[in-house]
């Protein structure tokens, strides 16, 4: 069962958020804050209105600040579950986030905002929350590095069985593919 506070839409972010860093390949999909605004209008919630301030450097510096979070909580919650919960704390302690209960048409969720206008804090509140609702619920094995070896994307596991390996069918096909040119060159 999931829990009621975040959405796959948020846990989707947060992958998107810290998959914008290709380490491997060496490139970063957040460079400018041009590419920072394309990633936020992507990643808005449907029918809610985004605050209309103008981006700045300081925001993309920010924004940086809360992929690094996001991305060392996906790599380091499978192994170290104490050290992921303390970077999520932190970083919603740094985000300023609250919980709020809503209700509409006759729905009740929660949700954790930031009090702030500033858009690496709803980032943060947004995928923080969610992160630490898939391991309250789901366990921390939940979150992931992809397998494969020339691939460090993040992945969250939502799957039944959560046996999620890899980020991707690609890369699931690829290390398949792999293994059984290994075997059959070494018969």
């Amino acid at each position: 069962m999931l829990d009621a506070c975040y959405s796959t839409s948020a846990v989707q972010t947060a992958v998107d958020l810290a998959n914008t860093l290709k380490p491997i390949k060496g490139e970063d999909e957040l460079e400018t804050v041009e590419q920072l605004g394309g990633f936020l209008d992507g990643h808005s919630p449907a029918g809610t209105a985004q605050p209309q301030r103008r981006l700045t450097p300081a925001d993309l510096a920010e924004v940086r600040e809360v992929r690094e979070t996001v991305r060392s909580v996906l790599e380091r919650a499978g192994t170290d579950p104490v050290g992921a919960a303390a970077l999520i704390n932190d970083g919603l302690r740094r985000g300023r986030a609250t919980p709020a209960l809503r209700h509409e048409h006759d729905r009740w969720w929660t949700e954790v905002t930031s009090d702030t206008d500033r858009c690496s804090a709803h980032l943060a509140a947004t995928t923080l929350s969610a992160l630490a609702s898939v391991i309250a619920t789901l366990g921390p094995a939940r979150l992931g590095v992809c397998a494969g070896p020339k691939c460090r994307s993040t992945f969250v596991d939502l799957s039944r069985n959560g046996s999620k390996q890899y980020c991707t069918r690609a890369c699931a096909h690829r290390a398949s593919v792999a293994a059984y040119r290994s075997r059959r060159t070494s018969s």
